[in-house]
This record gives C-alpha cells, structure tokens and sequence, in this order.
C-alpha cells in the first residue's frame, strides 16, 4: 500500500486540542487491517539492519507502533510514560509540546548501557517527546539508532531538534 493510501486515511480534527490546532489522528489508519499492516511493514523496513535491541513507544498512540515494531524485529519494547503510571524506579524528562509542556518517565532499568535503540511514535511535530525518549535511553547508557513517525508535520521544526539521529517519517503533512 503506497504513502498516499495510507494517507488518505489519516484523520484530520480541526481545533482539537485547542483552537488553532490541526490534529493528524492515525487512529483510523490502525483501524484499516491492511493498511496498518502495510504501516508497520514500511516502518520495520526502515529499522532492518540495525540490531535493535529496544523499541522504545511514548505513551499512548507509541505504544500501538512500537510494540508490534518491537515484535516484528525480534526486539523488547519498551513503554515511555506520563508521570506516576510506571510502578517500579524511574527517571524523567521535561519538554515542550506545539501546545504547552510534559514530563515523560522510563524505567531506570529498562536500558541497559550498550543497547541499540530505536525511538517509535506517531508524529513528528516539535520533537519534544521523541527527544525525551532519546535522552533517558542514552542516560541510562542506550544508543539511539534511528527515530521514526507515521507522520512529519513540516515547518515545527521537530527534525531540528532532533537533528542528531536517524530521522524518518513514512509521510508528511502541512503544520497548520
């Protein structure tokens, strides 16, 4: 299934979640069998060479790529969450979002130094969640080997923060 397919079944809601905002929901790709198989098959192409050992999927739409990524690569995953919903020691990350701020935690034993990491979420907008995976994987001793999204919203400037990684989206859309 070519980008512009899955494209085309990318939800856009306007003013969600505030006004002004033009929110990309893949939901309804995930919803289509064949086109989120199609989905996952492209990302893990892009992953193929690398030895990852962890996919790491921020909390919540993460999740539902990096753990069938983390399958198909025989790899662990690796959940990046909101702040209190990881039950064991944890550390954490503060970033901006397009639309205000967040804190992010990882288990303190959930990279082990030398691990190849590879970062999985939906969208690519300011970077600030992606950025926040790769800074508590190489805290805790991970490589990060390659970052990738379903979807670049262009002009938020997300690549650039992220500019020292493997970046990839498998589409982009206008960031209005």
């Amino acid at each position: 299934m070519d980008s512009a397919k899955l494209q085309s079944l990318v939800r856009s809601v306007r003013d969600f979640p505030k006004k002004g905002i033009v929110f990309r929901d893949v939901t309804t790709l995930f919803q289509d069998p064949e086109a989120f198989e199609a989905l996952l098959r492209q990302m893990a192409q892009t992953l193929e060479g690398l030895d990852v050992d962890l996919v790491l999927g921020p909390e919540a739409r993460g999740f539902a790529l990096a753990s069938p990524l983390a399958y198909m690569l025989h790899a662990g995953f690796v959940p990046v969450r909101k702040p209190g919903k990881l039950p064991s020691d944890t550390i954490s990350y503060s970033y901006d979002l397009e639309y205000g701020s967040d804190t992010l935690e990882i288990h303190r034993d959930a990279v082990k130094p030398g691990m190849r990491v590879a970062v999985v979420d939906d969208l690519l907008a300011t970077g600030g969640t992606a950025l926040a995976a790769c800074r508590m994987a190489e805290q805790l001793g991970g490589k990060v080997v390659a970052v990738r999204f379903c979807i670049e919203l262009e002009g938020m400037s997300g690549r650039d923060k992220l500019k020292d990684y493997d970046v990839q989206a498998l589409m982009t859309f206008p960031g209005d």
